[in-house]
């Protein structure tokens, strides 16, 4: 049996500059983004802008789309579109980004946590329906990492209910549900553009949706309540939560790149699965047959705590690093929306409406135990960058993986130096 790497061996793989880097550019964005300075036409509601967004609605098979500042204001904005404020409840699963739950409280609506599916980290149906009460207006599913909730269920219990359903697709660009593309599914949905996520402009946002009268309520809200293509006769309190010429100049290439990078993931994923499943304890993400095409912000698997009694997911995810190199490494993932570090909605005087209201956004009247355990015992983690390379490197991601699993017994009383969280920093 090999020496692990965090206890002294030879690493799998010591080359951090091996692995794929994000984002990634070409020659043609720079020109693009040379040619847009020189137009001095740089702010909202530009070629580029409308270019990108009548493109990108119709990828994903939606009816209206248009561009916003970020993925937090895109649901923000989608629910203000629906009319949802204050006191109004809203479900968001307990494991998403806290901006999931924060754009409700930036709304005034009380956000209700619910836990979710052990296999997919996604809203739990049953647990949903049993949340639902006389003050739920919407529901929230997040497409996480790479699975998704069970769409068809959650759009007959939202036609049940007279709910609407609003997706977070701020990991899943280029993903499809029997065809479908998510975002075109529920009745609003909002993208992010963020950095590390799979179609990029440094920052940004997206929202579509079903109607006109609501694709013009964005337009308007985001626009400092101008109506759309200048009609004043419905325009709207608001402020700006616009977006540049540049960020669409980097989202028109980044489209152009994005089916081929999201087949190459998908690819690989299931491939990596394949070998992960031959691994005791060790237990790939269920995948929905109604998928059609998963995409990935993070390729994501499970620890089987029955056979590796002992071993947390933290020091599994250190031996990992210490493998493999990844860039941004691996960790656990998302805390539960109950003890969030950075969901925290009684810091902030402006929330604090009534003392009922205050009393209801409290994180902590709420139990997530599958959440939890996935963040403290089960949950694996590793940004996308790790599955976009060639097939070798699922291949050395497996045999990293087993190579912890056959020394877990020698890493369970293993203690890290000091106390950093920084994961990533293992992977340099």
């Amino acid at each position: 049996m090999a020496k692990l790497a965090l206890l002294g061996g030879k690493p799998v793989r010591a080359e951090a500059a091996a692995w794929p880097q994000w984002p990634v550019h070409n020659a043609k964005d720079i020109k693009r983004l040379t040619d847009l300075t020189r137009t001095n036409r740089w702010s909202f509601d530009g070629p580029y802008e409308w270019q990108f967004a009548e493109a990108y609605t119709k990828y994903q098979g939606a009816k209206y789309g248009l561009c916003c500042a970020n993925g937090t204001v895109g649901i923000q904005l989608a629910l203000e579109a629906l009319d949802i404020g204050a006191y109004d409840e809203v479900i968001v699963p307990g494991m998403t980004w806290q901006a999931t739950a924060a754009a409700c409280l930036d709304v005034n609506a009380v956000p209700v946590l619910v836990d979710v599916e052990p296999d997919t980290w996604c809203l739990d149906l049953e647990k949903t329906e049993a949340a639902i009460t006389k003050k739920t207006k919407a529901i929230i599913v997040v497409h996480l990492y790479g699975s998704m909730a069970d769409l068809d269920g959650l759009r007959k219990l939202c036609k049940k209910h007279s709910l609407y359903l609003v997706e977070d697709c701020a990991h899943q660009h280029g993903a499809f549900w029997k065809n479908k593309g998510v975002g075109s599914i529920g009745d609003v949905a909002s993208f992010s553009f963020q950095e590390s996520k799979v179609l990029s402009a440094g920052e940004g946002g997206f929202n579509m949706c079903k109607t006109k009268k609501v694709f013009e309520r964005i337009y308007s809200l985001r626009n400092c309540g101008r109506g759309y293509q200048d009609d004043m006769t419905n325009a709207i309190q608001s402020g700006n939560f616009r977006i540049t010429e540049w960020q669409a100049a980097m989202l028109a290439g980044g489209l152009e790149r994005l089916p081929k990078q999201v087949e190459t993931r998908d690819r690989n994923a299931l491939y990596l699965n394949s070998l992960l499943e031959q691994i005791p304890g060790v237990m790939p993400m269920r995948r929905r047959k109604q998928i059609t095409r998963a995409s990935y912000f993070n390729y994501v698997f499970r620890l089987d705590p029955r056979t590796l009694k002992g071993l947390t997911n933290d020091n599994f995810c250190r031996a990992l690093n210490a493998e493999l190199r990844v860039p941004e490494g691996f960790e656990p993932p998302y805390e539960p929306l109950n003890n969030c570090g950075l969901y925290k909605p009684h810091t902030k005087r402006r929330h604090k409406l009534s003392a009922e209201y205050w009393r209801a956004i409290d994180p902590r009247r709420y139990k997530l135990p599958v959440c939890k355990q996935a963040t403290e015992k089960t949950g694996v983690s590793v940004h996308h960058m790790a599955i976009m390379g060639p097939k070798k490197d699922m291949d050395d991601i497996a045999a990293a993986v087993a190579k912890v699993v056959e020394n877990a017994e020698a890493l369970k009383g293993w203690k890290p130096a000091t106390a950093r969280k920084k994961y990533k920093a293992l992977a340099k």
